[in-house]
């Protein structure tokens, strides 16, 4: 019996709403985040830690019409114990057949679904040169079924289950089982599952965040300029690009919402218009390293200089893995008041973190945030300046205290935020 089973069994017993709001989370995953279809296979991802989640997502998959749910388990303590006894060569190593045969599920027509929940410092105190070159094999071996999610041909979502680790990471200083009940209460609120109305209250957001795309794309703008403590970064935009919210129609015809919990509205950058100074507002919990205080220098797209307070080596490894690893693949606007930023937490899980403020990705560029962008070859995707990478890593450059502005094609600029809310 894994700690967060234990702990559920005990939970239910002195919170009776507790499995309810357990089984309404399964239920938005599939229902509202994933909308499986009738007929339709689905692959899981999940630590051991989430087996009571995962169940639950089964049940309602099946329910849903799913025709066969098949979920692989991963174990934080194994991947530790690689780190101290695996040969040197085993960190140039991935199981890319595990990685090819994801991407052959999903160009069959499945959908696909996570459950986060790892230990943001997992790695922290292992070699970074390791960590790095372990995080670089698995990067190209995932890249097939990567890039069918990044262009969205498939239906996928992400949902989080708390664990003991990443609990004890939120609230050092409370006990265990305290700790791991205030993250579920936060997992619950974040992702609307503590409403009975919870699927309502999904549609309903749903449609305030293509509102705020709507608007955004009715006024074309050409660059966003972030400025705030640290930062003075203008982010030229892609050409033809287009800013998304919430739900997405995938390639193969599913509607559904990627990220959950989703506070942002997005697009693709420029990959050769990126210039500027930017300093993270939170930290970046990086493949089991926790990197602190970054800050970097872009010069026509690309990051000519890097520093962090903490896990500098990390940050380093992660920008060489390949040459698009320096430009950005995304730029997002979330208002400071959202309700993850209103918690006042600090998850330290970038499902969480990067929708309680702004955020860029560095890396691979979204498709289907440019016009077209599913139909189109790489080639021409790349001359309208969307990036290609290993890697689609966010991190938070938003907070009461930055200023967005819009810039349109003739120089004019309007505000667009101020002190993090929308104007």
């Amino acid at each position: 019996m894994t700690a967060t089973t234990a702990f559920m069994q005990g939970q239910s017993a002195r919170i009776p709403d507790f499995e309810e709001k357990l089984d309404r989370l399964a239920q938005v995953a599939v229902r509202a985040g994933l909308a499986i279809a009738p007929g339709q296979e689905l692959l899981v991802t999940a630590t051991l830690d989430a087996v009571s989640l995962a169940r639950r997502i089964t049940e309602h998959a099946y329910k849903a019409g799913a025709s066969l749910v098949t979920t692989i388990f991963s174990d934080e303590e194994s991947s530790l114990l690689r780190f101290r006894y695996a040969p040197d060569s085993s960190f140039d190593a991935a199981p890319s057949w595990l990685y090819e045969a994801m991407a052959s599920a999903y160009r069959s027509g499945a959908a696909r679904l996570a459950i986060a929940g790892n230990n943001p410092s997992l790695l922290s105190h292992e070699d970074p040169e390791k960590v790095a070159r372990a995080n670089r094999a698995t990067s190209k071996a995932y890249r097939p079924a990567l890039e069918l999610i990044a262009r969205h041909e498939i239906n996928w979502t992400i949902v989080s289950c708390a664990t003991p680790a990443w609990a004890a990471a939120v609230f050092p200083n409370l006990p265990p089982e305290e700790s791991l009940a205030r993250l579920w209460e936060a997992i619950f609120s974040a992702s609307r599952a503590d409403r009975p109305d919870a699927l309502d209250a999904w549609t309903a957001h749903d449609a305030k965040l293509h509102a705020w795309a709507d608007r955004l794309n009715a006024k074309r703008y050409s660059t966003l300029r972030f400025r705030g403590p640290g930062t003075d970064l203008r982010v030229g935009l892609a050409d033809d690009h287009l800013w998304l919210g919430g739900g997405t129609t995938a390639g193969n015809g599913v509607y559904c919402i990627p990220n959950m919990p989703t506070e942002e509205v997005f697009t693709t950058p420029h990959k050769a218009r990126v210039d500027g100074l930017v300093s993270a507002t939170k930290p970046l919990s990086y493949q089991g390293t926790l990197i602190e205080g970054i800050s970097v220098r872009f010069e026509a797209g690309r990051i000519v200089e890097a520093h962090a307070a903490k896990g500098e080596q990390v940050l380093q490894r992660m920008i060489e893995t390949d040459e698009g690893a320096r430009r950005l693949g995304e730029v997002s606007l979330v208002p400071h008041s959202s309700p993850i930023a209103s918690s006042g937490l600090l998850f330290m899980n970038t499902l969480f973190d990067e929708n309680a403020a702004c955020h860029i990705a560095l890396g691979q560029a979204y498709a289907h945030c440019v016009k077209d962008g599913e139909s189109l070859a790489p080639g021409a995707l790349a001359a309208k300046g969307a990036n290609t990478s290993l890697i689609h890593v966010d991190w938070m450059i938003g907070s009461n205290q930055v200023d967005v502005d819009g810039i349109s094609a003739n120089g004019s600029a309007e505000p667009v935020m101020r002190a993090g809310e929308w104007v």
